[in-house]
């Protein structure tokens, strides 16, 4: 049977909050939030079967386990970074890890990538997906996109711009159905579903006082929507900047004109532990992120 080992980043994380008696200090030596650093300490005492730390306030103390075990923690750390590496670049990158959705980060974060790079060569930037709406714990990375209602507990959220939803179809989907002359036609239409995307909030701007759809097909992920729309699927509701391509080609067409929700439910945010914000690496990269979104 397979020996389980405990996770070595655990490790480093107890030994650095044993060393300073702070996680906070620990988090920003290892270059992660506090968040992170007690979800690893958590882990480890999950592991370990033993409370490693007596926690009072914001102040940490060794339990008597915890005392212990760290000399056989350091003792094997020790013994890994005692081997011998010749070949091993000692010169460690500022480095963020951002984690965001991916329609955001293929339509409108990757094309502006490039001037944060340039501006910041010496920060290596590392990009990591989720599902929004899903996932939603701040833990391994330094920075959030999240699309969402912008509340989140002991978290700091900044909107990063507005943008109205409106009512899409195909060409050839419309060519199947009764003509779409005015909202109200939309009795007639696949309504597609989206947790991201909720038709009510349309509906009431569109004076109809109609349920949300509960049938046609669900999508939970906006690029897959406007690829489901594209295909046929049927009517859904989709952003100007994810749109715009797809309706300058002519493959995605506007329907009811002036019959937008100016400020959906949901908005895309970037999401951070306050304290996260010392790093300079994270500092300016919310900055470039909140001048590089005023005109999206």
């Amino acid at each position: 049977m397979a020996t389980r080992l405990p996770p070595v980043h655990a490790l480093s994380a107890f030994e650095a909050a044993a060393r300073h008696s702070s996680f906070a200090l620990a988090a920003e030596e290892l270059c992660i939030t506090p968040s992170a650093l007690s979800h690893r300490i958590r882990l480890l005492e999950d592991f370990v079967g033993e409370r490693l730390f007596h926690r009072d306030g914001r102040s940490v103390t060794l339990s008597e386990f915890g005392r212990r075990y760290l000399d056989v923690v350091r003792s094997a750390l020790r013994t890994l970074t005692d081997f011998p590496m010749p070949h091993r670049d000692v010169v460690m990158q500022p480095r963020i890890k951002i984690v965001l959705p991916p329609t955001f980060a293929r339509y409108l974060f990757i094309p502006r990538l490039k001037q944060f790079t340039q501006m910041h060569p010496d920060i290596v930037v590392e990009l990591f997906l989720s599902v929004p709406l899903y996932d939603l714990s701040l833990s391994e990375s330094d920075v959030e996109i999240r699309f969402g209602a912008g509340k989140y507990a002991n978290l700091a959220s900044e909107k990063l711009f507005e943008e109205p939803t409106f009512a899409v179809a195909s060409p050839s989907y419309l060519k199947t159905i009764a003509p779409l002359k005015q909202p109200a036609d939309l009795q007639h239409a696949n309504l597609l579903r989206s947790a991201l995307e909720p038709w009510q909030p349309w509906f009431e701007v569109a004076q109809l006082d109609w349920p949300e759809p509960s049938t046609a097909l669900r999508v939970d992920d906006l690029g897959l929507l406007l690829e489901a729309i594209r295909y046929g699927h049927g009517v859904g509701l989709a952003r100007q900047h994810f749109a715009q391509d797809l309706l300058d080609r002519g493959e995605l067409v506007e329907l009811f004109d002036n019959v937008r929700l100016k400020t959906p439910p949901h908005a895309y945010y970037v999401v951070y532990d306050a304290r996260a914000r010392e790093r300079r690496e994270v500092d300016v990269f919310i900055d470039w992120l909140r001048d590089a979104f005023k005109n999206p």
